[in-house]
């Protein structure tokens, strides 16, 4: 039978191998018939294309989708993803996709390795990203045994990222992550921690497409969720008010109450808590000041939240830990040497030049060669060589710019620019 269309599997022309690479080369592994991908299927359009778009290529597609929600919030957890409807919606699209669907119950591992994470790390004075801590503990990294088991020898999902196989001169193979084709969706940023294992069982068909294509597919194969909205909000934070969802998660004697202090270190007024505080935040601080003041930093030794002026968000410096590199140039071993990137310290940034200077045990000092704001402890920063990621890393703390300079940056909202409220466009 002959297909409707034409389905776009290539990325546009781009220049690929950096020019250290002279002796590597893109591949892609022959298709084994029967090869079985998982699909990781939340119930919104891109995970359904995704789905149908391997069909299309010849792979055995199963469709599972995880259900994190304990039976305590299903309420609220109706229309997100990995909630009831969506799981409802998957099963729909696996249906007239004509492949298997599954439900497997993630609950114990979501809380476990994303809900106490995004806890903690308010409680140590953090601004948690538990987006990219989903996609290595629980996408690509629990969901993965459970596809083992049925015997897959892929995982896919519909993240708006390219993975290319690249095989060196002495025969090994690597992965190497490139951003999304569409620069509005790309989400290679929220993919960054994933290992080299992880990557190189992972297929990600989306990449290479942007948003219009993917629902004009879907318009065409007649989904309904071919004008489902895309999420813009954390899960399992209902209306993105993290303080709500600490105050509903945590009990009241795991909050660190303290004082708000001016940075010469005199006392403002008192807080309920440093989980109720992220660097860059306006709102709930004391008045009085004839500027705006902002949360310039979290002392969670103390319980201290020190205000300042926005001048004193901007940063020159920072380090990070828990570094995850994939960069790679033939001939060029020497892992300690300093190495020119661009940055993104948050998902919605959109990238500057610096420098790394890799430590020991998993450390990193990034120096920015222009200082930026609201470098925000907890937040990943992520390493680009042109649309290649070479890895980064979780910000540990920051240096305050000496001089202040005249920022390429757009002014904006210093709360929003800490990227909690930027969700991680989950509903695939």
């Amino acid at each position: 039978m002959e297909k409707p269309f034409a389905v776009p599997v290539a990325a546009p022309e781009r220049p690929r191998l950096n020019a250290m690479d002279t002796d590597a080369e893109i591949f892609t592994p022959p298709l084994q018939k029967g090869a079985r991908v998982v699909v990781g299927m939340s119930g919104g359009v891109d995970s359904s294309v995704a789905a149908f778009l391997l069909k299309e290529q010849g792979y055995e597609v199963v469709g599972v989708t995880m259900k994190v929600w304990p039976q305590d919030c299903i309420s609220r957890a109706e229309d997100k993803c990995c909630g009831p409807q969506a799981i409802a919606d998957a099963r729909s699209v696996a249906h007239a996709l004509g492949i298997p669907h599954y439900v497997v119950d993630e609950g114990e591992n979501f809380e476990r390795a994303v809900i106490d994470y995004f806890t903690a790390e308010y409680q140590a004075g953090r601004t948690p990203n538990p987006c990219v801590m989903c996609n290595e503990k629980v996408k690509f990294g629990n969901l993965w045994g459970k596809a083992k088991s049925i015997g897959a020898d892929f995982i896919a999902t519909g993240h708006y990222a390219i993975m290319e196989r690249v095989r060196n001169s002495d025969g090994s193979t690597r992965a190497v992550l490139r951003k999304g084709r569409d620069p509005r969706k790309d989400q290679s940023y929220f993919l960054f921690s994933l290992r080299q294992p992880q990557l190189l069982r992972a297929l990600l068909p989306l990449g290479a497409m942007e948003k219009t294509e993917i629902r004009a597919i879907a318009r065409k194969l007649g989904l309904k969720v071919a004008e489902k909205e895309d999420s813009q909000e954390i899960c399992f934070v209902p209306g993105n008010d993290y303080k709500a969802f600490l105050k509903s998660h945590m009990g009241a004697g795991e909050f660190h109450p303290g004082g708000i202090f001016d940075k010469g270190g005199r006392r403002l007024a008192e807080h309920e808590g440093i989980e109720m505080f992220t660097i860059g935040q306006r709102k709930g601080l004391p008045g009085g000041s004839p500027k705006p003041v902002y949360v310039i930093d979290i002392d969670p030794a103390t319980s201290s939240v020190i205000v300042g002026d926005a001048e004193d968000l901007i940063t020159e410096e920072f380090t990070m830990d828990h570094c995850t590199w994939h960069r790679h140039e033939e001939g060029h071993s020497d892992a300690s040497e300093p190495f020119e990137v661009t940055v993104k310290i948050r998902y919605a940034h959109p990238g500057a030049a610096a420098t790394v200077f890799p430590g020991e045990n998993g450390e990193a000092r990034v120096r920015l060669h222009v200082p930026a704001r609201a470098v925000t402890p907890g937040q990943a920063a992520v390493c680009y060589r042109g649309d290649e990621v070479l890895g980064g890393g979780w910000i540990t703390r920051q240096k305050v710019a000496e001089r202040k300079p005249v920022l390429a940056e757009p002014e904006g909202d210093l709360e929003t620019l800490t990227g909690l409220g930027a969700g991680c466009g989950a509903k695939r």
